[in-house]
């Protein structure tokens, strides 16, 4: 229950620390897990004592137990080691110090561990941060490259001499840090992440030599591989052998089977792409002098053609052509002309033969009433009756016989 105080009734410094022991002492015995960092086992003594951490949190509390209790474990357990603990918090009032007080110590076994990162795994899988859309491509020529190792490992010295040889213009941003133990989660993670924030910094390198389940367990550390996930630059892990496959391979972008593997797939070589750049050259100008070759003879081609070494015959030609067609067509058309003027002619011979006006030449004339009715029998007209003679040349005027009308 909270302790009713203020200002004016504060609990005196000695009644917290009672009460917070109070509170502790309720909590009864528990199981707690974590990595061995610090273990003191004093000769004579009768207490080993030793500091638990947990890496992914940074938090640290010292235990306590009999020698007893550390001895049925003292030949597999070592500083880094993880290891369950059944202890009791202890509350120790004069210094205001939390401990606890171990009655069991059991180390963690390797089966343990790949069953609880097979569970890690795949729950971090069921939240996407291994899925094959999220990798980011790698550039092809990096500028910066930042590297996360050991200080002066094998691991280092083979990234950097391989990178270097096959690139020497190539440059890195290094970081040294813990590889293993306590300290190596919160240290990567810390790189990592400013190595991420450098724009200049091309691709991250995370590379480790081999080691055992229990060293290379840092880098299947839960915040690591979201940090790594949340990364806005590829991220290349480089971690142990071929066989070793921590959780860091699975959010990385790219996994390389060893830290020499990673040099060679984070940057070119530079022979290589000098023997790319010959041979794309040569195809090149293979290329081009086979097309020049191939114009040149397209080319003789067609000035070898009869038009194009005289151009003016086919001209010539189709102009004697023309004047033939010219004169068959003026002749045709002379033979139409000829054959229309014969037959106007004929016709016109006929027409003057047929026509009144050629029997009027003969001596016939053709008598018109006033009204201009042609006379054409005697009782048409009466006697006296004035007519109209109209004979070749001209016509006069007649008036009928009263006796011939008789």
């Amino acid at each position: 229950m909270a302790a009713n105080t203020s200002a004016q009734s504060p609990l005196p410094v000695g009644e917290v620390s009672r009460l917070i022991g109070g509170w502790i002492d309720r909590l009864g015995a528990v199981w707690v897990e974590g990595q061995i960092t610090q273990l003191s086992r004093r000769p004579g003594a009768g207490v080993v004592f030793l500091t638990l951490r947990d890496p992914s949190y940074d938090i640290s509390v010292s235990v306590t137990c009999y020698r007893q209790v550390f001895d049925a474990v003292a030949d597999v357990v070592s500083e880094g080691a993880r290891v369950v603990v059944h202890a009791k918090p202890e509350w120790y009032a004069p210094r205001g110090q939390l401990s606890l007080r171990a009655a069991e110590i059991r180390p963690v076994g390797v089966g343990e561990l790949l069953a609880r990162l097979e569970r890690l795994k795949k729950a971090l899988a069921a939240e996407g941060l291994f899925a094959a859309e999220r990798k980011k491509p790698l550039p092809f020529l990096p500028q910066l490259v930042g590297l996360v190792c050991g200080r002066a490992s094998a691991a280092e010295r083979d990234v950097l001499e391989n990178a270097r040889h096959r690139w020497p213009a190539v440059r890195f941003e290094v970081r040294n840090v813990a590889v293993q133990g306590v300290h190596a989660v919160p240290q990567v993670v810390r790189a990592v992440k400013e190595l991420d924030a450098l724009d200049e910094v091309d691709v991250i390198v995370v590379a480790r030599g081999g080691g055992s389940v229990e060293d290379l367990l840092p880098f299947s550390d839960e915040e690591l591989v979201r940090t790594v996930a949340a990364c806005r630059t590829p991220v290349v892990s480089a971690i142990g052998h071929e066989p070793d496959n921590p959780l860091l391979d699975h959010v990385a972008d790219l996994r390389a089977s060893t830290p020499t593997d990673a040099a060679k797939k984070v940057v070119p070589d530079v022979g290589e792409e000098y023997e790319r750049v010959r041979l794309l050259r040569d195809r090149a100008r293979r290329c081009v002098r086979a097309y020049v070759d191939r114009e040149e003879r397209g080319l003789a081609h067609a000035l070898a053609r009869p038009s194009m070494e005289d151009p003016h015959r086919m001209i010539d030609e189709r102009a004697e052509q023309v004047a033939a067609l010219l004169d068959r067509a003026r002749r045709s058309f002379g033979h139409q002309l000829d054959r229309a003027h014969s037959d106007l002619t004929h016709t016109h011979a006929r027409v003057v033969a047929l026509s009144p006006a050629a029997t009027l030449q003969r001596g016939y004339a053709v008598l018109q009433k006033a009204d201009g009715h042609v006379v054409r029998a005697p009782d048409e007209v009466t006697g006296g009756e004035p007519l109209r003679a109209r004979v070749a040349e001209g016509e006069f005027s007649v008036r009928v016989d009263t006796k011939m009308g008789e």
